[in-house]
């Protein structure tokens, strides 16, 4: 009988991300070799096992991976997978988010409602919030992008009262309606109750969108919250993956592994349009909703009241893009959500979004992303980032 692997997970517990995580890590071993496994109640700043330095174990995953752990696993030659992102990447092996994806698909959803004002609130000293804020900022090239950020923990994080005052005057002095992408939905929170305090409405004045999808948290904002998704679980599948072939003495191809957001869930925190003209609102929500029936412009002219030509102009005017480009944004869309979530046939996701003939998806996708749809799969699969190019 072979001898179990000695595995330690140094994941918090307390919240759903990192359970998320073990979920996944938890899947690996149910179709792959068991390991015996240690793991504790703990948060994300719990110091390390004090029996860590002098444990005989085969292998780690961590979202604690500090100097001094990495000294010990060094030193043991323990195999190690890391799974935290609070500092930048450094020649271990790792599995995290992409977080430039995040930050660009936060931008997205912001541009497809029409917004021209755009801030952040993340936290300072945080890689992870750097990242999504840098992708979200190239995203929105041209654009002013106001910023707040924080201490997230430690002596330096502000108290209840003073990061609420903080907000709320900074909230105050932004030019509405504006977007706010917040770095994960504890900052959201955050936002969402300094806009409660001032008055600001939301999503009229403020659109808020958070990152992690913790459903709790989402619905315990008022007004809900939207939320980034990312894909937690494979992270845990991949990072044990990656462990157990460390731990058999192979190299993996890529030590660094990046894994795409499952997309994002809309309540009404984001669920709003800015712009002033009804009808183009109307027709903006339609195609939204439609793109992927195979609507054309005058299935979308059948449902607001403007000739082609007025809704062209307007369009334009208000979104800075034609009907037409709109409804191939909504469509590109769906189309890399297929890709990365599914392992559908590339003849069944046309279909989906609206494609009559394969050969033309596989043509408008390349012409608008810079890759074949296999090459895109191929690349989320691997944890690759895609490249950051308007759909």
């Amino acid at each position: 009988m072979m001898k179990k692997r000695r595995v330690a997970l140094i994941v918090e517990t307390s919240s759903d991300y990192g359970r998320r995580i073990l979920r996944g890590i938890a899947k690996y071993l149910a179709s792959h070799h068991h390991w015996s496994v240690f793991l504790e109640q703990r948060d994300l700043t719990s110091r390390l096992p004090e029996w860590l330095p002098s444990w005989k174990g085969d292998g780690i995953i961590s979202r604690f991976t500090t100097p001094q752990l990495l000294k010990i696993v060094k030193r043991s030659d323990i195999a190690l997978v890391d799974v935290t992102d609070r500092r930048p990447a450094a020649d271990h092996p790792l599995v995290w988010s992409d977080h430039l994806e995040i930050g660009r698909l936060a931008a997205e959803h912001f541009l497809e409602r029409a917004f021209e004002n755009f801030a952040f609130a993340g936290f300072s000293d945080e890689h992870w919030s750097a990242l999504r804020l840098e992708a979200y900022r190239r995203r929105l090239e041209g654009h002013d992008v106001h910023v707040y950020q924080s201490a997230w923990y430690g002596p330096e994080a502000p108290s209840w009262d003073r990061l609420r005052h903080e907000l709320s005057e900074w909230i105050a002095n932004l030019p509405k309606p504006v977007a706010i992408f917040a770095g994960n939905d504890v900052r959201g929170l955050h936002v969402l109750d300094a806009c409660n305090n001032i008055g600001a409405s939301v999503p009229e004045e403020v659109a808020v969108l958070g990152v992690d999808n913790e459903h709790l948290m989402c619905d315990l904002c008022d007004p809900p919250m939207s939320s980034i998704i990312p894909n937690a679980e494979l992270i845990g599948y991949e990072a044990a993956a990656m462990l157990d072939r460390l731990m058999d003495g192979d190299t993996p191809e890529a030590i660094h592994r990046f894994i795409p957001p499952l997309g994002i869930e809309t309540r009404q925190s984001t669920d709003i349009y800015a712009i002033p003209d009804p009808d183009i609102a109307a027709a903006a929500r339609f195609i939204r909703e439609n793109a992927c029936s195979g609507i054309t412009v005058s299935d979308v002219l059948k449902h607001v009241p403007l000739s082609r030509s007025v809704l062209e102009r307007r369009f334009r005017k208000y979104l800075k893009r034609s009907p037409q480009k709109e409804i191939r944004q909504v469509q590109i869309k769906r189309i890399r959500q297929l890709l990365t979530e599914t392992d559908l046939p590339l003849e069944q996701i046309a279909e989906i979004a609206g494609f009559t003939h394969p050969e033309y998806m596989h043509v408008v996708f390349k012409r608008e992303t810079g890759q074949t749809p296999g090459e895109y799969r191929s690349a989320a699969q691997v944890g690759q980032r895609p490249p950051l190019r308007d759909a």
